[in-house]
């Protein structure tokens, strides 16, 4: 692509670039910013994972937990043995105020991968 070409809205280069420019907005602590970029690389591209795990941490940073339940339930049907997606849930889940399904999920990530963030909040010495 030449300098003076520029990749039209709806292309996947353009995708790409909102894709990029909605992580450093999320860096940047603009959530809101972040999920605008994604509205339009996940309408174009509705299966693609990555965006709607970004978008999901993107409204769980802008506190609208109930979207970020359920992009982080979405990608967890597609890649359910996503350990970060399930811990992510499961900090939705806390915020919410829902521990008990929180907990399902802490320990689900933590079976999937045993970090010890994940491990900690599994808290399975309170086990009953």
């Amino acid at each position: 692509m030449s300098e003076t070409t520029r990749p039209t809205p709806s292309s996947p280069e353009t995708h790409v670039i909102d894709f990029r420019a909605a992580e450093q907005l999320l860096a940047a602590r603009d959530p809101r910013g972040a999920v605008k970029l994604l509205d339009s690389v996940i309408a174009a591209h509705p299966e693609n994972t990555a965006a709607r795990l970004l978008r999901a941490r993107a409204f769980f940073a802008a506190a609208q937990l109930r979207p970020a339940e359920l992009e982080f339930e979405l990608v967890l049907e597609r890649e359910p043995d996503n350990a970060f997606a399930h811990f992510a849930l499961a900090r939705t889940h806390e915020r919410a105020g829902r521990p008990e399904q929180a907990r399902k999920h802490f320990r689900l990530a933590a079976a999937l991968d045993p970090q010890p963030e994940y491990l900690a909040a599994a808290r399975f010495e309170d086990q009953a």
